[in-house]
Formats: C-alpha cells, sequence, structure tokens
C-alpha cells in the first residue's frame, strides 16, 4: 500500500472551460480537463490521474451535453506517483 504524500481541495470552474466545445462533447471534455488540470497542479503526467467513479457519475449525471457547471475536488496522490481524484465531501 501506498503511502499518502500530498492531499488538496480544488473548486473547478468547469463552465467557462467546456461551454466552448459541442454539447455533445461537453461531459467528455469535463473529464479530459480534470485529468490534465490534476496533472499540472499535482506534477504528474495525465495516465498517473485516476477519477473516481461516483464523481465520473456526477458529472454525466445529467447527460452529455450538461456537465455541472462547479466542482469541489479532493485530490490525493501517493508517493507512487498515482493520483486519485474524487468529490470533496
Amino acid at each position: 500500500m501506498a503511502n499518502i504524500e500530498v492531499e488538496r481541495i480544488y473548486s473547478l470552474r468547469l463552465k467557462h472551460n467546456v461551454k466552448r466545445f459541442p454539447r455533445w462533447l461537453r461531459a467528455k471534455k469535463s473529464i479530459r480537463y480534470i485529468k490534465n488540470f490534476m496533472s499540472r497542479h499535482m506534477k504528474v503526467p495525465p495516465e498517473n490521474v485516476k477519477i473516481d467513479n461516483a464523481l465520473n457519475e456526477t458529472i454525466w449525471s445529467r447527460g452529455a451535453q450538461k456537465p455541472p457547471a462547479k466542482l469541489r475536488l479532493r485530490a490525493v496522490k501517493f508517493d507512487d506517483g498515482v493520483v486519485e481524484v474524487e468529490l470533496a465531501k
């Protein structure tokens, strides 16, 4: 089991970053935006960012065209370089 290295809470505004894409691609682009954002801020490659199932269901809950406008995320970086992202409580 890997030990926790860094734990942070982020408030992400998806509304301004995803509105420029076609409506049917917005949820998919939201997932990609979250992965890229976390890879930049936690200094890991995007393929090492793991998104929690509950977060994925929250983004896709209103369909592909209407992801949530704002999310509070909890990111945990382990010492093996993997970042897990989940909804903040």
